[in-house]
């Protein structure tokens, strides 16, 4: 059975990459002079919420990827690190290395499986609002045995997005006593022209430091289209429903953005309007609201 297990469970040899590096080109105005991880939802950084996350799971060690106007980034990353709550480390890419680039780039990020401080690892594209429970996410990860989970969700337009086929003959039991949408992995096709179903990638990961220095190996470029179409048979999926959580959306488009911070009071509560976990100022300047001729 599958729980929420934030305050349960070790996770502090957990390392997480952070992928910040998008320029946010379908956001702009807005990301002429904000990046996408930092635009705001609710009077928060987007990237607030994440570490939320982090934080209500014991998870400290984070990298962050940057391209796009990374000194507001590093800042955001250096008041966070003051704090001593996080162990935030920045990776510059003056040209981006494709999502499998960064992880080859940044093999040493993650200790040797076996050595000290030899842990599981997340990896998170930021620019998803998400509520997720990471504690329950990693729980499951555990404890199917294979080296790899995705976090699935239904997509509206399956075309769009990458999408698997599970087969869920052994998924676990919630804790209400329902059995969860979650099994091996039996297919997985990016954007596919005639979809086998609407489970679609929702850019987050678990998988074991044994896998993290394979695909460094590998040499890859993109993870959708080179990495887990060659992970088929060694992965698992699960669709995020309680107790993995209820809310994920990705806020690439102003249309998705507007939902976004439209739904972040009924989610999130006063976690949505809380203001100064983070001095905004830090990270380039007052980003409350989505003013500042956003054009939303």
């Amino acid at each position: 059975m599958i729980s929420t297990m934030q305050s349960k469970q070790d996770n502090s040899a957990v390392r997480v990459l952070l992928t910040c590096a998008g320029v946010g080109s379908r956001l702009r105005p807005i990301t002429d002079t904000l990046p996408k991880a930092l635009v705001p939802i609710a009077g928060r950084p987007l990237l607030d919420y994440w570490f939320d996350c982090f934080e209500r799971a014991g998870i400290r060690h984070v990298l962050m990827n940057t391209h796009h106007l990374p000194e507001q980034l590093r800042a955001y990353a250096q008041s966070l690190n003051a704090t001593g709550r996080f162990a935030i480390e920045e990776t510059h890419e003056p040209v981006l290395l494709g999502s499998a680039g960064t992880i080859s780039a940044n093999r040493g990020f993650v200790p040797e499986p076996g050595s000290q401080g030899d842990g599981d690892v997340l990896i998170i594209y930021s620019d998803n609002l998400s509520d997720i429970d990471l504690g329950a996410f990693l729980q499951y990860h555990r404890s199917h045995g294979d080296a790899f989970t995705m976090l699935l969700f239904r997509a509206q337009f399956p075309e769009k997005s990458g999408i698997a086929e599970l087969d869920t003959s052994d998924a676990p039991m919630g804790p209400d006593g329902t059995r969860l949408n979650a099994g091996k992995m039996k297919s997985f096709v990016e954007k596919p022209k005639q979809p086998k179903s609407n489970l679609a990638n929702a850019g987050l990961y678990a998988m074991s430091s044994a896998l993290w220095h394979e695909i460094a190996g590998w040499g890859a470029f993109d993870i959708g289209f080179d990495v887990l179409p060659r992970l088929v048979g060694r992965m698992r999926g699960i669709e995020i429903a309680p107790p993995i959580g209820s809310y994920h959306r990705d806020i690439g488009t102003h249309e998705s953005l507007a939902i976004a911070e439209s739904d972040a009071g009924r989610v999130f509560g006063r976690r949505a309007a809380r203001v100064g976990t983070v001095a905004r100022e830090k990270a380039g300047g007052p980003v409350d609201g989505l003013g500042g001729g956003s054009g939303v």
